[in-house]
């Protein structure tokens, strides 16, 4: 059985541990504010372009654009999102187990299946499980995402598609819901494909290109791949602060039981060891007599 100072040390460590699951809280709960805003503000100008160019895909011949051409299943690129940092519940786990997922049910469909990470803790999950397919990981960029990073990896994405590097480009992300709820998604980037419930709605849309079809379509498409990477950045932004702040709760929570039982048990070997003191003392007292 621990001595009383063993269990009093403990209560304090726990106690050292709380407050600094509580900071860590309150700190996510305030990014999350900021983050939460920026995603839900990205979302009306990506949808509404990612509907856009989904009619365009379907009206357009497929020889209209390389974006829009499917290929053959040779080689496929996924981008996978996760964070730096630690400490946020299975934020970074999920993702990173469906891209390993993906890339073990596709194996047959695709000759050869590359992955390119942004965060580290990504990586260190998957560094062991699929080996040599990692080609790049980008690290501190998940702190601060701004479009310039999102417009930077896209072109490095879409120059990579272009001189057919890769056959298909899919994104995994964590979709942000709530602060106790994120959605592991994976979405096809490129080639572009119309989503099932917009199929219908193309044959009733036209467009009129200026200055022509060509050059409209030569920038609107990049620019799509630019605009839905940074909407995702946003939203696994969110969803790791989310996810922080619900982990940290759940750890002070946790901690407070923690403190509450060692304090019981304290009391308890308190309580035992003067009792066997007075004990002692009474028993003396007798033997004298």
């Amino acid at each position: 059985m621990p001595s009383l100072k063993d269990i009093k040390k403990r209560i304090g460590s726990v106690k050292n541990t709380q407050q600094i699951t509580k900071a860590m809280k309150m700190v996510a709960a305030a990014k999350l504010r900021r983050a939460q805003e920026a995603a839900v503000a990205a979302r009306p100008y990506a949808q509404k372009l990612h509907k856009v160019v989904s009619h365009l895909a379907q009206r357009e011949e497929a020889d209209g654009h390389p974006f829009l051409s499917p290929r053959g299943k040779d080689r496929a690129l996924v981008l996978l999102l996760t964070a730096d940092r630690g400490l946020c519940g299975g934020f970074n786990a999920n993702p990173s187990k469906e891209a390993e997922r993906f890339i073990r049910n596709n194996s047959e469909g695709y000759a050869h299946i590359d992955l390119m990470i942004i965060g580290r803790k990504g990586r260190d999950f998957l560094r062991n499980r699929v080996g040599d397919k990692i080609t790049k990981v980008y690290e501190d960029i998940t702190g601060n995402v701004t479009f310039k990073t999102a417009q930077l990896i896209g072109e490095d994405i879409v120059l990579k598609y272009e001189d057919e590097t890769y056959d298909a480009v899919y994104l995994i992300y964590n979709a942000f819901q709530s602060a106790v709820v994120q959605n592991v998604t994976v979405e096809q980037l490129l080639p572009i494909q119309a989503q099932e419930e917009e199929k219908h709605e193309a044959d009733s849309v036209d467009y009129l290109y200026e200055p022509s079809r060509g050059e409209v379509l030569a920038d609107i498409l990049p620019k799509m791949v630019e605009v839905q990477l940074f909407r995702a950045l946003l939203e696994s932004n969110a969803s790791e602060q989310g996810a922080r702040m619900s982990a940290m709760d759940s750890a002070s929570r946790n901690a407070s039981e923690m403190i509450g039982k060692l304090t019981l048990q304290y009391n308890r070997a308190r309580q035992a060891a003067i009792t066997k003191e007075l004990m002692e003392i009474i028993s003396g007292a007798e033997s004298i007599k």
